[in-house]
């Protein structure tokens, strides 16, 4: 791996090194977590509907398992790399504990545009995948979920592939399911609506007033749009939002419900109100990312990709707030500027975690086989969210460090247990029995 393939990696790490000042733990744990417990690269070759054969690069990343099974999802992009994969691992290791999971934490990806692929091509490349990771995964080793441009549908392809090959049914090798196979009410909206909880559990301390409080969002995916309609249906005012292609700003404020059926409708985003059938656009600006996350709001909602915040633009941040929905949006060069400007940032090993809590849920349905209620899932995961956002602002404030700091000292002291639990120099150096 050359040092530029390492970037992502060692800014991801940087943030445990500054969470060690803050525990108390013994030297196996950072032993533990230096490298990752298993790494693959395969290549996945795939018959093209015109004939051509094609080969991807596909990776699967166990980072850690101490606390239980690695689990993570799959991401297909063009820029996917063992760097990011590894990244990716890392935070879901640390995401995993700080929200109390039986789970490791793993990742994996392929390097494709998707959007290239027919449907069908996209059906051979993802069962491929799986043919080639099939001895690296499990229910009880490496649990995989939906992550960028992967869907429920692409997730039962996956689990189907993977019970061909064990010759049994084995749902719980796969989370993010369709409902008909296995999967769990709420996991479709669980990223979004996890970070609305937070959002909500800090509304009394942070003195959040939502009808004066203005909103950004950068990303109008699954987990963007979704937090994004519940902070417009809970009062806040969402001024502006973008996607891929670029954003729309408000001052006024956005109906976030009109624009989602819009795009729904058409993929594209525009600045409509709807009434029934009949949408208008309203007075708006068409912004880019970049301009979205310099916008003077209350709360900015990285939900894209990561390291969209970086010590190049951290000084132009206006945010008070910012509520990390995405994977690793802001260096760690960033951290530092913002924290010199105020800006508090609540990390995405909290923020983001819904997804794999509800996909920790839909992995005991299937082992149980009793499936819960919609009402039932949402309950359990505001509980989770809510506890943990209210314990880890507990630990920011009682040691006087970033929000980001206390949950990875939050998450440390848990893997620092179960590496405890099974033995460290101490107890073989000192222990009589």
């Amino acid at each position: 791996m050359s040092k530029a393939d390492g970037q992502l990696f060692s800014d991801a790490s940087h943030r445990l090194t500054t969470a060690l000042e803050h525990v108390d733990l013994p030297d196996d744990v950072l032993e533990t977590l230096k490298y990752p417990k298993a790494q693959l690269g395969v290549s996945i070759p795939v018959r093209m509907d015109n004939g051509e054969l094609k080969i991807f690069p596909g990776y699967r990343v166990r980072y850690d398992d101490t606390r239980g099974p690695a689990k993570g999802g799959v991401r297909y992009h063009p820029g996917v790399s063992f760097d990011e994969v590894q990244s990716l691992a890392f935070w879901m290791t640390f995401k995993c504990a700080a929200l109390n999971l039986p789970f490791g934490g793993g990742k994996g990806g392929i390097t494709v545009d998707p959007k290239a692929l027919s449907r069908m091509e996209l059906e051979r490349l993802s069962r491929g995948y799986v043919d080639a990771i099939a001895d690296f995964i499990g229910p009880d080793v490496d649990i995989l979920a939906p992550d960028v441009y992967t869907n429920p549908m692409i997730m039962g392809w996956m689990m189907d592939q993977y019970s061909i090959i064990k010759r049994q049914i084995c749902r719980g090798v796969v989370t993010g399911k369709p409902l008909a196979i296995g999967g769990s009410v709420g996991r479709d909206t669980a990223t979004g609506m996890g970070a609305f909880f937070v959002i909500e559990a800090m509304k009394p301390k942070l003195n959040l007033n939502p009808a004066q409080t203005t909103v950004a969002v950068q990303g109008f995916g699954n987990a963007g749009a979704v937090v994004a309609e519940l902070l417009d249906q809970a009062g806040y005012k969402v001024v502006a939002v973008s996607d891929s292609q670029g954003g729309i700003y408000a001052p006024q404020g956005l109906d976030i419900t009109s624009i989602r059926k819009q795009k729904e409708a058409s993929r594209a985003m525009k600045a409509v109100y709807c009434e029934g059938s009949v949408c208008s656009l309203i007075e708006h600006e068409t912004i880019t990312n970049d301009q979205l996350l310099t916008l003077d709001v209350d709360l900015l909602i990285p939900a894209a990709l990561e390291n969209q915040i970086t010590a190049d633009n951290a000084t132009q941040i206006q945010a008070n707030y910012i509520f990390e929905v995405a994977n690793g949006p802001v260096t760690s060069a960033a951290d530092a500027i913002l924290e010199q400007k105020g800006v508090t940032v609540f990390p995405d090993i909290l923020v983001n975690a819904g997804g794999v809590t509800v996909s920790y849920f839909e992995w005991v349905q299937n082992r149980s086989g009793l499936y819960w209620t919609e009402a039932e899932v949402h309950r359990q995961l505001r509980q989770k969210m809510v506890e943990e956002t209210e314990t880890i602002w507990l630990i920011a404030q009682t040691k006087q460090v970033s929000v980001r700091t206390a949950a990875y000292a939050h998450a440390l002291n848990r893997i620092g247990e179960a590496v405890t639990a099974q033995g460290t120099r101490d107890y073989y150096v000192n222990h009589r029995i």
